[in-house]
């Protein structure tokens, strides 16, 4: 019964103990799943908003399937449970920018609101 008691124990401590992404892990990861049509992990990583702006332009955009990201932070800030992630990748000439909120204890991508301007 200890025994049992005890493997339990550890496999919450060890399912608690997972790494929580960073706002740039977050952000490579809603960029390559976006063109890699990974839909399950997509919606794991950006809010119900997001998801659904994302599947709205999704079919205009696609990735070579040999082509890497390349993804590079260009520059990002974290304050609370807001960060915003500028970044640059081979998918688009321009940088772009998520804002990403901490939703129960996760980093999300999430709508930047109407009037809302990255802090750079």
């Amino acid at each position: 019964m200890k025994r049992i008691l005890l493997m339990v124990v550890l496999l919450i401590f060890i399912a608690c103990a997972a790494e929580e992404k960073s706002p740039k892990e977050t952000a490579k990861i809603v960029v390559e799943s976006f063109y890699e049509k990974d839909l399950p992990t997509l919606k794991e990583y950006t809010t119900e908003e997001s998801f659904q702006a994302f599947m709205n332009i999704q079919d205009m955009f696609t990735a070579s399937e040999t082509e890497n990201s390349n993804f590079k932070v260009v520059q990002e800030t974290e304050e609370g449970n807001i960060a915003w992630v500028k970044f640059q990748t081979n998918y688009d000439e321009n940088p772009e920018t998520f804002k990403l909120i901490k939703e129960n204890g996760t980093w999300k991508v999430t709508e930047i609101g109407m009037g809302e301007n990255a802090p750079f």
